[in-house]
């Protein structure tokens, strides 16, 4: 186990074998933070290397009350989303719109999927569904929150992620129906 306190410190100071640790430390997960975001590994690698850039200038603004982990992702997640509202190639996708959106049932489909197969599916999402779905489900952000860091309303947010989920039924559904697999969910 890791002492992130003396960690901590010891990048402060400028010490490359700490900033070293810290970023082996995190980074494998953070890329994972990062990957659910973009639409690539190539992205994901940017966003994450720009992710630690910020946190080692900012690692003074660190209060230690919380995990540093934690702490990390946050500046991870805040990082996707500017790098997504700032690239030509995601700005189309990353478009939230509201008029006209008919409800969409908040139901909780039984999913028998593998978490591989259901990551691969959300990284199917349209960019703007994605984001909103990934914020929320996976990271727990509130729609408020989201609302405030998209610059959307909260409405418009728990919206999204209900078609994103909509869809992803669909597509669970669509992908049963083809290729069922008798016995491996038998009760």
């Amino acid at each position: 186990m890791t002492n992130h306190h003396q960690l901590i410190k010891d990048c402060l100071k400028g010490k490359p074998a700490a900033q070293k640790e810290l970023y082996d430390t995190f980074a494998g997960t953070m890329l994972g933070v990062c990957y659910r975001y973009t639409k690539s590994m190539d992205d994901a690698e940017d966003v994450l290397q720009e992710s630690f850039v910020k946190v080692f200038i900012n690692l003074k603004q660190y209060k230690d009350e919380g995990p540093l982990g934690a702490w990390i992702r946050k500046i991870v997640v805040n990082t996707a989303l500017n790098y997504l509202k700032r690239s030509r190639k995601y700005q189309s996708d990353l478009v939230f719109h509201d008029e006209g959106m008919h409800p969409v049932t908040d139901d909780d489909p039984e999913v028998k999927l593998s978490a591989k197969e259901l990551a691969s599916l959300i990284r199917q999402l349209p960019t703007g569904y994605q984001t909103i779905f990934n914020l929320h489900a996976v990271e727990g952000y509130t729609h408020v929150e989201i609302g405030q860091m998209l610059g959307i309303r909260d409405a418009t947010s728990r919206s999204q992620y209900l078609r994103a989920r909509s869809l992803l039924v669909d597509w669970i559904e669509q992908a049963e129906s083809v290729n069922p697999k008798p016995g491996k969910y038998a009760q």
